[in-house]
């Protein structure tokens, strides 16, 4: 019979899934204590968290959540990071460390319902975050309106430009 302890950590596993949209796995060996503070504390700035718990305990949770099956990724030393908005916030985060520590890598991971490999995860950081999606979006909208506008005012400013020209020529005689 399982430990009680064992009970208890599934169900904080399970609240953990339960709050967030998906999950990265990372292998964190190597991290100091110091390092863990710093990386925790900016995946908290993008509303993301990472806990480390038992890999057979996440997996018993991910089975009862109807969520993919990560069991050939969570082998070893595994960290969950678990993000409550923009997966791409937590990636960029997670790669940003990487390159910063050398210590980290990513593992794999789950989001929209999906498993993610390693290369699939990593690929999330190189998106446009969703303020970067909504400026674009902008930026395209408004792109035909400004050259509308420069169409529209294109004949005033060429009769003020004629007018000019006369006024300078009256003047200069």
């Amino acid at each position: 019979m399982p430990a009680q302890s064992k009970y208890e950590m599934l169900e904080k596993v399970n609240g953990s899934i339960d709050a967030s949209k998906g999950m990265f796995v990372v292998d964190y060996r190597g991290l100091t204590v110091k390092e863990t503070q710093e990386f925790r504390r900016s995946l908290r700035a993008v509303g993301a968290e990472m806990k480390v718990y038992k890999n057979n305990i996440v997996k018993i949770a991910l089975k009862e959540k109807n969520l993919p099956a990560l069991d050939d990724m969570l082998e070893g030393t595994c960290a969950y990071v678990f993000f409550k908005n923009d997966p791409v916030d937590a990636a960029k985060t997670i790669k940003t460390s990487t390159e910063k520590l050398k210590k980290v890598q990513f593992v794999g991971g789950i989001a929209d319902g999906k498993a993610l490999s390693a290369d699939q995860a990593k690929a999330y950081a190189d998106l446009p975050s969703h303020d970067e999606l909504i400026a674009q979006l902008l930026y395209v909208l408004a792109a035909p309106l400004s050259g509308i506008a420069s169409v529209c005012a294109g004949p005033a400013r060429g009769l003020v430009t004629a007018l000019k020209a006369i006024e300078d020529q009256k003047n200069a005689a």
